[in-house]
């Protein structure tokens, strides 16, 4: 059993950084496809940024430039490093492990932009 914890969350003011962290359980955290995912009340789930086992990576659009995903296998931790941020960024972050036909979720964390 696969279980995601994410951190850092927070209230920042607008231009600030956060940097989220998802820590997984279990011995296939460097097998797996990690991503963060972010939804706002009345909208859909929306994929953020993802890391495949290779390290390859890619982003949503509105993100490019601003947020870098990486992980550390060794400490099976994903990150998300959130730079000038904006108040339209304010949403629950998830983190998602994929492996095979799997997927699990962490609990979520608040990240609230505004002045």
């Amino acid at each position: 059993q696969v279980q995601l914890v994410e951190s850092g969350g927070g209230l920042v003011q607008p231009g600030g950084s956060l940097r989220l962290s998802c820590a997984a359980s279990g011995s296939v955290f460097r097998l797996s496809v990690m991503g963060w995912y972010r939804q706002v009340p009345g909208k859909e789930r929306e994929l953020v940024a993802q890391i495949t086992e290779a390290y390859s990576t890619n982003y949503l659009d509105s993100v490019k430039g601003r947020f870098t995903i990486s992980r550390d296998n060794a400490k099976r931790t994903v990150y998300l490093q959130m730079n000038s941020l904006k108040p339209e960024d304010t949403a629950v972050y998830y983190c998602k492990l994929h492996l095979g036909g799997s997927n699990y979720w962490g609990q979520g964390t608040q990240v609230t932009v505004s002045s």
